[in-house]
């Protein structure tokens, strides 16, 4: 795994801090190069390894980023962002997380008031002390008011897609320790749970002392929480809490299982194990018939050094991780009616993508071919219309995406995948579509996705959009922005229940800022007969690899393949997209 997430952060940040002083061009700068890095093929450590000549294959990086990169990955930091950092002490990534709070608004109450965190910023609102402040007025002391809970929620837990990373890299190091029998992820990044608390790795050996040194000398630690005889603490990257603890391989499974989760799942385990005079905890299942005990290893010990033996024990058959929140996985285990869940291998390609005619930064062709060097079978184009809530207003009107369309056209003659036209038009308040209905209809594909006044019910909003005759698929339906803003109420069952009767697909966002649908939300879409589509969302073709989010979120709510139109081919979504 590429260290390019890592590094595009510390860009990130290098930018807001530029920004909230007031510095011009230079952030926008940082955050062009940020995203470059994130998308770039190759691992940007190995390239800064070279030299900073190497990375002049990566736009936007030029002599004054390429040597910050180079020192990072030499140092683990970069000096000027040290400076920074200390001439702007705030805890930027929570005041940011507030919604309506930018890097600009957080360098001007710093300056004016001493706003540091997200305590102070709300002991501020209450006091009426930031509407005093010159450019600020009463409405947005109460917007930061209205919305300071969910930002110190959203800032105590990581995105998968940041996580994810972390824990993957972490479980490959270990791996390769010495001393290691098994090593495994577990929690709610086993589970694929949509934010992260921490990550938590587990390693089975005999080797305590050992294993918990070489976790602490992991290249990517910044600090040591605490380290003791079988478990450690650090935090790496940024600010991602990892934890490690190591026991003995006959014990692996029911650790693994005890540590993966939920906790609802667990419970629900645990009174199937009370039912058959059974016990099971993270050292094993026991059989307690007679025993009197209440040692946690008492009993007569049947199970424990695989978590496959440790449900069989019970009478269940293994489930995914992703399964495991007491939504009835337990009972279809024990009952061998578990779906056949859809797989990462088998979406074969993305209904909704954007180029340089919106927000993207790659050109029509550019995303095709990287939709086909990433092995898709298929893509389509379907950059943002006009109308409300676009990033930075940026949309294309009617006019210029009948001009795209021929584009689009004319790369889809000369592409070794199909290519379908499209758009992502934007479903107003009323749930009007935001493009004429001509246009529409001479598209292939037609997104249709909420963009503004994100709060309330919106189901009957989204209704009267999946009931359009020219909309093929409802975009990430509640808008949410994970750790910013929950996004609309929706009434799941019922809009998919009339998205099934009028042929529209229900999208799961596989962007890691998004997931949306919910994989709770999938569950009850599924059962009420509605077709679901993952798509990324992707403004590059390095967003492509971000699909796998969107399946494990599917997985989440149960998805098989059958469920999902793009594991179709081209020819099955044509087909759909025509109905």
């Amino acid at each position: 795994m590429s260290r390019n997430d890592e590094i595009a952060s510390r860009l990130e940040e290098f930018a807001d801090l530029l920004e909230a002083q007031g510095v011009e061009y230079k952030p926008r700068a940082y955050r062009r190069a940020a995203e470059n890095i994130r998308d770039h093929p190759a691992a940007v450590e190995g390239l800064a390894a070279e030299g900073e000549d190497a990375l002049d294959e990566i736009d936007g990086v030029g002599d004054a980023i390429a040597a910050k990169v180079v020192e990072y990955f030499e140092t683990g930091e970069i000096e000027e962002l040290v400076e920074l950092r200390a001439e702007l002490p705030v805890e930027m990534a929570a005041l940011t997380a507030v919604e309506g709070v930018g890097p600009k608004t957080v360098g001007s109450l710093y300056e004016a008031l001493g706003i540091t965190t997200l305590d102070e910023l709300e002991a501020a609102a209450e006091a009426g002390e930031i509407q005093a402040v010159e450019g600020f007025g009463a409405k947005t002391e109460q917007n930061i008011l209205d919305n300071i809970d969910f930002a110190r929620e959203a800032h105590e837990r990581a995105l998968l897609g940041e996580a994810r990373p972390y824990g993957e890299r972490v479980e490959a190091y270990m791996s390769d320790v010495e001393g290691v029998e098994k090593c495994a992820l577990g929690g709610s990044i086993r589970r694929w749970k949509p934010t992260i608390g921490d990550v938590d790795v587990l390693v089975g050996s005999h080797d305590d002392a050992e294993i918990v040194e070489a976790f602490t000398d992991w290249p990517e630690v910044d600090r040591v929480i605490e380290s003791g005889e079988t478990k450690a603490s650090v935090y790496a990257g940024d600010d991602v809490r990892v934890d490690l603890r190591v026991v003995v391989p006959e014990e692996f499974g029911a650790a693994l299982q005890y540590f993966t989760g939920s906790k609802d799942h667990n419970v629900a385990v645990r009174n199937r194990a009370i039912e058959r005079n059974l016990k099971v905890n993270e050292y094993g299942v026991f059989d307690v018939e007679g025993v009197e005990d209440d040692n946690q290893r008492a009993g007569e010990r049947i199970a424990g050094e695989t978590e496959e033996g440790v449900y069989e024990a019970l009478g269940m058959s293994w489930m995914a991780p992703d399964l495991r929140e007491n939504r009835g996985e337990v009972e279809a285990a024990a009952n061998d009616a578990l779906p056949d869940l859809l797989e990462e291998g088998d979406v074969r390609g993305d209904l909704h993508t954007h180029t340089e005619w919106s927000d993207g930064g790659y050109t029509v062709e550019e995303m095709v071919e990287g939709a086909a060097a990433f092995g898709h079978d298929y893509i389509a184009i379907s950059d943002h219309a006009t109308g409300p809530g676009m990033v930075g207003g940026v949309g294309v009107p009617d006019e210029e995406l009948r001009e795209q369309l021929k584009e689009v056209e004319a790369v889809a003659s000369e592409a070794d995948i199909d290519v379908f036209s499209g758009v992502e038009a934007n479903i107003a308040e009323d749930g009007s579509i935001s493009v004429a209905d001509d246009l529409l209809a001479e598209l292939d594909c037609v997104v249709a996705s909420p963009h503004a006044a994100l709060d309330g019910d919106g189901t009957d909003r989204l209704i009267a959009a999946a009931e359009h005759p020219n909309v093929n698929v409802i975009g990430h339906p509640t808008g949410r922005f994970l750790n910013r803003r929950p996004g609309l109420d929706l009434d799941v069952e019922r809009l998919a229940t009339v998205a099934a009767e009028n042929g529209t697909a229900l999208e799961v966002n596989a962007s890691p800022a998004r997931l949306d649908l919910s994989g709770a939300a999938v569950k009850q879409a599924i059962e009420a007969g509605a077709t679901i589509v993952i798509d990324t969302d992707a403004h590059s073709p390095g967003n492509f690899e971000q699909v796998r989010y969107g399946v494990h979120t599917a997985r989440r709510g149960w998805a098989e393949a059958a469920d999902v139109l793009n594991t179709r081919d081209a020819d099955g979504v044509r087909e759909f997209l025509d109905a």
